[in-house]
């Protein structure tokens, strides 16, 4: 059976700047791996890897065994398998909630309007935001705004989401909310490689945590070997600036475009 995901020596550089250096890893059905690590170590840039919103300069990408990488793939359709959920909400704030989840249903999976509303409503309820269809994005808080998009996202049927800091653009009062839904996507089996600076989300739901920095991966294992045990001096040095209020904000936040 293949991997959910495979990815074998990816590299990617912007110019001259080389943000992969030879990234080697996979994903297996129903497994939740959390990709933690520094601002500027790659993060962000492997995870648009992976659905090709970044053209990888080399390496091999490779989703449910479909190769995203060959020239020859048929991109749209292999993307369908993926859903996305982003550091920023990226809603129409012209449609209203129950539309935002309805319309790429209806272009892209060409589903009736009757069964494109009946998923919509259906993915709003999983989320807590049911009651939110007929409100328009910016009557939301941004945590009702992200659970929104994992709605939308859910409502295509996805094989395997991918979450690029999913709580990094939320008030720290909201996180919880939209790291429960997540939980509970965990739960449910769906596979899931995320991006994110929750180390205790991490430790609790991770089946496994990968740790960048400077565009390869330093060490990777269990949450409690990589967060509670590493073995390396620099996920140590990481996790201590993350870990210690005092430094909250090293490393910690989101990462730049280029990451």
């Amino acid at each position: 059976m293949p991997h959910a995901v495979q990815i074998e020596n990816l590299h990617k550089s912007f110019g001259s700047l080389e943000v992969l250096k030879g990234v080697d890893f996979t994903v297996d059905e129903g497994q939740v791996v959390c990709v933690i690590g520094p601002s500027g170590s790659g993060k962000s840039t492997l995870l648009r890897c992976v659905n090709l919103l970044e053209q990888p300069t080399q390496g091999k990408v490779s989703v449910g065994g479909v190769e995203l990488t060959d020239p020859d793939v048929d991109i749209d359709a292999a993307r369908r398998r993926l859903g996305m959920v982003f550091q920023s909400f990226n809603l129409f704030p012209h449609l209203s909630v129950l539309r935002n989840v309805m319309i790429a249903q209806q272009r892209v999976l060409k589903r009736g309007r009757a069964e494109a509303e009946r998923v919509a409503r259906e993915n709003l309820g999983k989320v807590g935001v049911a009651e939110k269809c007929d409100a328009f994005p910016l009557q939301l808080s941004g945590g009702q705004q992200q659970r929104v998009a994992i709605a939308r996202a859910l409502a295509m049927d996805p094989a395997l989401m991918l979450f690029d800091e999913p709580t990094s653009a939320l008030d720290p009062e909201l996180v919880g909310d939209v790291l429960a839904v997540m939980r509970k996507l965990a739960q449910d089996g769906m596979t899931m490689l995320v991006v994110t600076h929750e180390m205790g989300f991490a430790r609790e739901v991770a089946d496994r945590v990968v740790f960048m920095d400077g565009g390869v991966i330093v060490e990777e294992g269990p949450p409690d070997q990589v967060i509670g045990n590493p073995q390396h001096e620099r996920t140590r040095t990481f996790l201590k600036r993350v870990l210690d209020p005092g430094h909250a904000d090293d490393g910690a936040g989101a990462a730049p475009p280029a990451a």
